[in-house]
């Protein structure tokens, strides 16, 4: 099957010094960059449904939900038997097969200001796993990040399951969405 996924996203690729550092501090994919860094202060969220991740705290509020895939409602394509594209777009999350789940908002309010992020920042990221098994126990290490000068805010989503982990970060400064982080297959 012919892996259409951008790679441009990456973590090895983005190259914005503080961020890039910031980043290091709480990414699987930044792991080994974190070594005697200090870690960013953390939000850790305040409510988990199937189908929901709320965070809550220094002012900040932010909501992730998820929906189940209709495909009827998308262009699919195909390389002989495996979906590589939706909608013309490569996707995230079991790769090669129909999703069954999509992310369909992500919102967020820092200050009583709304941050809009655009569904293009999202729309190509499917089953999504906000927790994960770890020797039996559900564990998860999704969470907001505020940077050390309170200027950056990170949104960090880890979906970790046997059929194709990733983990994206949404970059928000100074109250206005910059862009994303997006590695996959990373365990």
């Amino acid at each position: 099957m012919t892996d259409t996924r951008r790679k441009t996203e990456s973590f090895a690729r983005f190259h914005y010094g503080t961020l890039r550092a910031d980043l290091a501090t709480f990414t699987i994919a930044g792991l080994s960059e974190s070594v005697n860094t200090m870690p960013l202060q953390k939000i850790d969220y305040t409510s988990l449904t199937n189908n929901a991740i709320v965070f809550d705290g220094n002012g900040i509020k932010a909501t992730v939900t998820i929906s189940m895939f209709d495909p009827a409602k998308h262009k699919l394509q195909y390389d002989e038997k495996y979906l590589i594209q939706i909608d013309r777009h490569t996707f995230y999350g079991n790769y090669g097969n129909m999703p069954r789940t999509s992310i369909s908002d992500v919102s967020m309010i820092v200050d009583q200001d709304t941050v809009a992020i655009p569904p293009i920042a999202y729309a190509d990221l499917h089953n999504l796993n906000f927790t994960y098994s770890d020797k039996g126990v559900e564990r998860t290490r999704d969470g907001i990040f505020k940077s050390k000068d309170g200027h950056t805010i990170y949104l960090y989503l880890f979906s970790n399951d046997n059929t194709g982990s990733y983990e994206v970060t949404w970059i928000i400064q100074d109250k206005k969405y910059l862009r994303r982080v997006l590695d996959y297959d990373i365990m």
